[in-house]
């Protein structure tokens, strides 16, 4: 499901982020991304979800050639990938709901087919009380927990989160992770960037570690 080969990354002319990255999933794997702060993690997550360019190297993403690509071809693929962004991203002009259920309706899907579902995943983050309320009144932790829902609500075939449980208590961080563990169990194929040593533990998968622009396996 995903392969980059000798991938090279800098911005501008400044140095090599990400070098001679060798990196591969396969389809319904789970596994974690870890590194010290300024590693290139975020910028890794963001090649996976086709916000950023390779500077070298190949990607290669459901079996397709992102090189290759053209801007039309971009949408449907996004689509298939489910992103928890660090600064959570929330519409502050849509409620809760309405921003769990935005991937739902930017894809067509009528409220009636979706209503229940976005209920649901309210409750098991723990927003059901805040679906009404829109996002400059919710606490960071709360945010975190509507931008996740936001991520897995569509059923993604790849998802990639970065730093998912960096603004909850450990409780909540668990009730999480066995969030992502079920929607794996599921079919989707899940990488998290985290500091978070205990939830990697806790999930006993794949740990792939990123230092001085350097990928290796754990």
């Amino acid at each position: 499901m995903v392969r980059l080969e000798n991938v090279g990354l800098r911005y501008g002319h400044g140095p090599e982020i990400l070098k001679d990255v060798n990196f591969r999933m396969e389809v319904g794997e789970f596994a974690f991304l870890t590194g010290p702060s300024g590693a290139g993690k975020s910028s890794l997550l963001r090649l996976l979800f086709l916000a950023q360019r390779p500077s070298r190297g190949a990607i290669r993403l459901f079996g397709e050639d992102v090189a290759k690509l053209n801007r039309k071809s971009l949408p449907a693929l996004r689509r298939r990938i489910g992103v928890v962004f660090q600064e959570f991203r929330l519409l502050d002009h849509l409620t809760t709901y309405d921003n769990v259920a935005l991937p739902l309706r930017v894809a067509g899907h009528g409220e009636a087919s979706y209503r229940a579902d976005v209920s649901d995943l309210l409750s098991w983050v723990g927003l059901a009380d805040q679906a009404r309320a829109y996002p400059p009144v919710l606490s960071g932790g709360e945010k975190q927990r509507a931008a996740i829902a936001r991520a897995v609500i569509a059923k993604p075939e790849l998802l990639v989160a970065d730093e998912p449980t960096g603004n909850v208590d450990p409780v909540l961080a668990n009730r999480l992770l066995h969030l992502f563990v079920e929607l794996n169990r599921l079919g989707t194929t899940v990488l998290i960037a985290t500091h978070d040593h205990a939830l990697v533990q806790r999930a006993r998968a794949p740990v792939y570690h990123l230092e001085d622009g350097h990928l290796r396996l754990r």
